[in-house]
């Protein structure tokens, strides 16, 4: 009785460790169907380790400050269609202000990205409207002039704020502005918005949040 006893215990746990090495055959066998299916350049983007793109981040050097010495350290930077649209965007409509200018307009077009009332997009942001002459958000894509990068050093030097900006440099000078215009006009939508900075030639304010009870 006692050695018939033991070898009824003991085979039920090998019983039990069959059962389950036939189901995780199947399982996968059915994992390396499906992987066989898939293309294999795709398979190999899969498993590739991630890998920095040198064309599109920048290594700064530590010590991040709103000042000509610090901008001056950042390497030249570029980058993709992300990039493009923030440079030109800083060219043109800042590219004469300060470090902390250029990075306040900056803050406004990212803040825009992140806010359900506009695209979703730096590009988005930059080209809402264009096409209707003075109907767009920023001007220079829609008053009929040639988008045309006449300052080389200028253009270089927008081109580190954008980058630093898109690789998440502080955004703290603005307190999440979505608008700014130049002390030299005064549109209406001014008179109802928050000002939240005023820094160079330009005045930073924040669209109202709306509610449901307005």
């Amino acid at each position: 009785m006692i050695a018939v006893l033991g070898t009824g215990l003991l085979a039920a746990p090998v019983a039990a460790e069959e059962l389950l090495a036939t189901r995780l055959g199947e399982l996968l066998g059915q994992e390396r169907q499906s992987i066989g299916i898939v293309p294999s350049a795709r398979l190999s983007a899969l498993t590739a380790p991630p890998r920095a793109d040198a064309a599109d981040t920048v290594v700064a050097p530590s010590g991040f400050a709103y000042d000509e010495g610090y901008l001056a350290s950042v390497p030249a930077a570029s980058g993709g269609d992300q990039w493009q649209c923030l440079a030109e965007a800083l060219y043109f409509e800042a590219r004469g202000e300060s470090v902390r200018g250029m990075f306040a307009v900056g803050e406004v077009i990212l803040n825009r990205v992140e806010s359900s009332s506009f695209p979703g997009s730096v590009c988005g942001v930059v080209h809402q409207g264009t096409g209707r002459r003075y109907a767009c958000q920023f001007t220079y894509t829609c008053d009929g002039n040639a988008e045309t990068i006449h300052e080389p050093a200028a253009w270089v030097r927008v081109g580190k704020v954008a980058r630093l900006l898109l690789d998440g440099a502080p955004r703290d000078l603005t307190s999440g502005a979505t608008h700014y215009h130049t002390r030299a006009v005064s549109p209406r939508w001014a008179r109802s918005f928050p000002q939240t900075a005023a820094i160079g030639s330009h005045l930073f304010y924040r669209q109202p949040t709306r509610t449901a009870s307005n």
